[in-house]
């Protein structure tokens, strides 16, 4: 492995390490706090408040395990409400009348309205019967006059229970408050009956993403529980001051028990004496009612103490399921790392062709990506509830945004085809030719030449295609037909030379150099072609004499592989120098020989 993936090797582990730990860490707890919580002793309660508090935490999503906790800590609330507006009610029926300038005018308001109400009903009965007396003729205004009195004696009405609410809220009619208290008491009682507590936990989700909605809505259930239990110690600590304040006034306050204490005394102090011992009665069921709220708000509290552990548990649990959806990803990670390696190792070690090995291997890799990346998602966001529906609407989607990389990469399985390219071919696309060095599931990377039939040297320039030209467009592989290819060497003899020894000689030797090639490639043709009509076809080399300016010219035509096609070009290059450089040094001697002798007959 290279130094980049030994670190990202090693980091992978230490995760999965740490994500082990905290699986193991987060386990085994559940079944010890549940049975912690429901051994505890009995819930408590509060007041309407504390009721509503209750209402509001069991209208969540309810476990089994919480279920009976919940149970206690309405119930409890719902005593609690009970004993409230028992001191309501006890407060109201000692509290004196108020007699204020307020309470005045609101009763002197009520009284007149009731008066008006009554000469209102009054003359609605009597229209009444007029309407049942009328004539046809009469029958109209008489219905019309009952009519009138009727909604006179609805406004009247809606007066008289106006001033008599008003009156109340001023405190000029106990009663009537005491009466509106307990008809409140008894809704609350008769919606507090007619509820039941029962486990209503939200299904089972697979996937971080809902694991980790779960724990949030844990953690928002904790948190209103652990509110309302500082609701239940605060107002435990409010009443228990009241209580001491209480209990020490009536520690400071004189007996009343003594025979002599109220011997000689005159009728109104004899009646001093007895509200004062009224309003001490009173007091001592006061406290004694705080009693029962400081020590309902205390059990309720630590039903709440329970409750928040019960739920703490459940996030707990959904804490050991994340990470080990984080374990689980972090496994994929490093196992496709190393299994990566693995098939790397192993197909290096196979003899095949480089070209097939790197395709091989390309692909392995590719379908390991693809496969994790498929296995990370379903571990973050679960399998689809409705696999065909999610996958349609899914596919619709990606083909019309993806549709050139959908196209690249259909391209791609084109290209790797028995009529594609490989890895070092010599291709033409889009009308640019090079060496193939790159070949990607989107894209191609090509290393430019120059002009196939010039030099066909590297211009040092990278070009990059998208894999759609194997779908849209067409592309031109020299090297897919066996890596064979025509080419020609060029020359020009001078005038006065003799050209054809020199073509033969060059023919000879391009025979000889390309006999194996040309022998494979009329093989591969033969075996490729479909119609007889090219049966004549040969890869024979061939050799082309015509006069040029300034001498002859000779096109020396052959078969060669492409591999091997640089070294045929400069050996016959170099016989050819050699051939003119000889013929060059033979003409000279030849010119300045001597004449031989005449011979007479």
């Amino acid at each position: 492995m290279t130094a980049k993936q030994n670190t990202a090797a090693v980091t992978l582990l230490i995760l999965l390490v740490a994500a082990v730990y905290g699986v193991i860490r987060t386990d085994g707890a559940p079944a010890a706090a549940l049975a912690a919580a429901k051994s505890a002793a009995d819930s408590s309660g509060v007041d309407q408040s504390s009721l509503n508090v209750v209402r509001d935490l069991i209208h969540q999503p309810t476990s089994a395990e919480e279920v009976g906790l919940a149970q206690d800590a309405f119930r409890i609330a719902d005593q609690e409400m009970d004993l409230a507006f028992g001191d309501a009610v006890r407060d109201a029926a000692t509290r004196p009348k108020v007699s204020t300038p307020e309470v005045i005018s609101i009763t002197a308001r009520l009284q007149q309205a009731q008066k008006e109400l009554a000469a209102d009903e009054a003359e609605m009965t009597a229209d009444s019967v007029a309407v049942a007396k009328a004539g046809p003729t009469t029958v109209d205004r008489a219905t019309d006059a009952f009519n009138l009195e009727k909604a006179h004696v609805a406004l009247h009405h809606d007066e008289v229970d106006d001033a008599h609410q008003d009156l109340i809220t001023a405190g000029g009619d106990p009663q009537g408050r005491m009466q509106a208290m307990v008809a409140e008491h008894e809704a609350s009682s008769r919606s507090s009956d007619s509820t039941r507590i029962v486990a209503t936990a939200p299904p089972e989700a697979i996937g971080l993403i809902h694991r980790a909605q779960a724990w949030w809505d844990l953690r928002e259930k904790t948190v209103g529980i652990q509110n309302a239990k500082l609701m239940a110690e605060t107002a435990a600590a409010t009443l228990a001051t009241k209580h001491a304040a209480l209990e020490k006034a009536a520690t400071a306050a004189p007996s009343l028990d003594s025979d002599d204490a109220t011997a000689g005394l005159s009728h109104e102090a004899l009646a001093a004496m007895l509200r004062t011992t009224q309003r001490r009665a009173n007091d001592n069921k006061a406290r004694s009612s705080m009693d029962q709220h400081v020590e309902n708000q205390h059990r309720l509290a630590a039903v709440y103490v329970k409750w928040a552990a019960a739920v703490g548990t459940q996030q707990r649990v959904q804490v050991n399921f994340a990470l080990r959806g984080i374990a689980s990803i972090l496994f994929i990670l490093l196992f496709g790392l190393v299994l990566d390696r693995w098939i790397e190792h192993s197909l290096g070690a196979m003899s095949m062709d480089r070209r097939r090995l790197h395709t091989l291997m390309m692909v392995v890799r590719v379908s390991i990506q693809v496969i994790g990346a498929l296995l990370i998602l379903l571990v973050i966001f679960g399998p689809p509830n409705n696999l065909g529906t999610f996958l349609g609407l899914a596919g619709a989607g990606l083909t019309v945004a993806l549709k050139d990389f959908i196209i690249g990469f259909i391209g791609w399985f084109v290209l790797m085809g028995n009529d594609g390219i490989r890895m070092g071919d010599m291709v033409e696309i889009n009308g640019v030719t090079g060496e193939v060095v790159e070949l990607a599931m989107f894209h191609t990377v090509l290393l430019e030449t120059g002009s196939w039939s010039d030099a066909g040297h590297l211009t040092g320039r990278r070009v990059t295609f998208t894999n759609s030209f194997a779908i849209e467009g067409h592309y031109f592989n020299f090297s897919s037909s066996g890596q064979w290819l025509w080419d020609e060497v060029r020359l020009v003899v001078p005038s006065g030379r003799d050209p054809y020894p020199i073509a033969d000689t060059l023919k000879t030797q391009v025979e000889a150099a390309t006999a194996k090639s040309a022998r494979a490639a009329e093989e591969h043709w033969k075996g490729a072609r479909r119609s007889p009509h090219f049966t004549a076809l040969t890869a024979a080399p061939s050799v082309n004499v015509k006069p040029v300016s300034g001498g002859v010219e000779i096109t020396l035509r052959y078969i060669t592989h492409v591999t091997e096609r640089s070294d045929v070009r400069a050996n016959l290059y170099r016989t050819a120098v050699d051939l003119l450089s000889a013929g060059h040094a033979q003409q000279p001697a030849e010119s300045n020989a001597p004449a031989p002798a005449s011979t007479k007959a």
